[in-house]
């Protein structure tokens, strides 16, 4: 599966007929900015505001779906919170994957969605892989209870994985 990825568009003014054309890609220079400049430039754009909040809205209904299943698994079902937070995290990114797609990044959804849902539980399962250890730590390690432990653990996630959905997943 290749990369699909669509050329920027330069055009230029035709001195004949006055009217805006393309101009030819081998006419064109693009230039690669260092990535603090590319995060300067990224923060200054009202789009990406918005998609960090539509992102976090997506975030917190996962949270909220993410907590029951977990809580469920733990204390009704009575199943090892470990595996309850593997359950959690396949509900959880099931519905964060469908809402991110067709709401948070939906300008970028010309990619194709089985190449897209790849690189979206991709990303996901580093960050589960974070939060699962997080989640250890602070149960086994600090003695928190496990519901609080999941809580913490997804939000410390958090940061990673806006950072590798939005650079990686849904790249524009």
């Amino acid at each position: 599966m290749g990369l699909h990825t669509a050329a920027p568009q330069s055009y230029r003014v035709s001195t004949i007929d006055g009217y805006i054309h393309p101009m030819p890609e081998e006419l064109t220079t693009a230039v690669e900015l260092a990535f603090r400049h590319r995060v300067r430039h990224g923060v200054r754009k009202p789009h990406n505001w918005l998609q960090l909040t539509r992102f976090a809205a997506v975030g917190a209904s996962g949270y909220v779906v993410n907590l029951i299943v977990f809580a469920v698994c733990v204390h009704l079902i009575g199943i090892d919170y470990k595996l309850a937070a593997v359950a959690a995290f396949v509900v959880s990114v099931l519905n964060n994957f469908w809402w991110n797609r067709h709401w948070t990044f939906r300008s970028q959804r010309e990619a194709h969605p089985v190449e897209q849902a790849m690189k979206f539980f991709a990303i996901s399962l580093v960050a589960f892989g974070f939060s699962y250890v997080v989640l250890v730590s602070l149960v086994d390690g600090a003695g928190f209870p496990k519901v609080v432990a999941q809580a913490i653990s997804i939000v410390a996630a958090t940061p990673l994985s806006f950072v590798g959905q939005k650079l990686w997943s849904f790249r524009a």
